[in-house]
């Protein structure tokens, strides 16, 4: 963990100037390929949705500026961001869940699990974002569809500083299989080349 000098920060304009607005956050939505990590999914038996979860994790934790929060007016460089996200349940509600990122597969699905079982048997929202960490990453799916775009409820609250990541329904296009990503980040502390780089990094832990 490194709290940043904003003084002599290259982005102390740049924070200052997105930090007053009530809603800082920008994005983009895009398609990755996701054919190779789909098929090799199948072929061992692993949840697609455990895979592409995990190697959005490994993206997300090789670009610095997504590691970035603000704390108490200061802005905060964390050595890691764990893993937020949304589980469904069969009665068409969802809970939040939590888990630590790890960079060994196995180790990471197996907490995956963990917390969709808890979700699915429980009620309610669950986790109340108010107690989690700051160093996470909140991913939600919408398994129902492809989209081009999608709208994130706000409270316009410009402290508000973790980035958003929404997956869909993979589509399929001359035999490949396309994965609908947006991705959302506050626009003090990252820009859109550094969610490029998430979804370019992402894309090459799905082609391996």
């Amino acid at each position: 963990m490194k709290v940043i000098d904003i003084e002599s920060w290259n982005r102390k304009e740049h924070f200052e100037f997105f930090s007053k607005m009530k809603s800082p956050f920008f994005g983009f939505t895009t398609e990755v390929d996701c054919t190779k990590a789909y098929d090799k999914a199948k072929e061992e038996g692993k949840s697609f949705y455990a895979v592409y979860l995990y190697k959005s994790m490994v993206a997300i934790n090789t670009v610095d500026e997504l590691k970035l929060r603000i704390v108490d007016g200061k802005v905060i460089l964390y050595d890691e961001v764990h893993v937020g996200g949304t589980i469904g349940r069969s009665d068409g509600t969802f809970g939040f869940s939590f888990f630590h990122y790890s960079e060994n597969f196995e180790t990471f699905n197996e907490e995956l699990q963990k917390e969709i079982q808890s979700v699915q048997n429980s009620t309610g929202l669950g986790i109340s974002n108010d107690v989690l960490p700051i160093n996470h990453i909140r991913h939600t799916t919408i398994p129902w569809n492809s989209f081009t775009t999608i709208l994130h409820p706000t409270n316009f609250d410009p402290k508000e500083c973790i980035p958003k990541i929404a997956f869909g329904k993979f589509s399929i296009r001359e035999g490949r299989k396309y994965l609908p990503v947006s991705i959302e980040a506050h626009h003090g502390l990252a820009d859109g080349i550094h969610l490029a780089r998430y979804v370019e990094e992402f894309q090459k832990q799905l082609d391996k």
